[in-house]
């Protein structure tokens, strides 16, 4: 029992070092603006920072969605939750194949700075990447 508390205890610490909650005060005022400039109508923000980027997560018509904006207000990628049901057939196919009784948790479409979309399936603390035609590019632990 003290073993999983102290694994506990650690993962917690990894986690929090990774991704910090901050307030709207903490964020540099350029990347405040280069996320009001892009989300002019958006008021209600959550902040968080995560490897000396800022991650803003917020809801547009009732979707979760989240950018990861630099200091200096450039946004790196957009993420916007999207039903399990409306991942692509290759996909499903791919994690039914070599994932077998697992179960996809979230889904997201991902819209990088280059406007290059892929799409994450979450499962037991991974998520899977796959590019716009449904090819499977990597796995990513949560």
């Amino acid at each position: 029992m003290k073993k999983l508390a102290f694994l506990l205890t650690v993962i917690s610490a990894v986690a929090f070092v990774n991704a910090q909650k901050v307030q709207q005060k903490d964020v540099p005022t350029s990347a405040q603006k280069g996320f009001q400039k892009q989300f002019p109508t958006i008021k209600e923000v959550k902040w968080v920072k995560e490897d000396g980027n800022y991650e803003a997560g917020f809801k547009v018509k009732g979707t979760e969605t989240s950018v990861v904006i630099t200091p200096s207000g450039n946004i790196l990628e957009t993420e916007t939750e999207m039903s399990i049901n409306s991942l692509s057939a290759p996909i499903k196919a791919y994690i039914t194949k070599n994932y077998p009784n697992q179960k996809i948790k979230e889904a997201a479409k991902i819209k990088d700075a280059k406007d290059i979309i892929t799409y994450e399936a979450e499962i037991s603390g991974k998520d899977l990447i796959f590019d716009k035609n449904g090819k499977f590019l990597k796995e990513n632990k949560d």
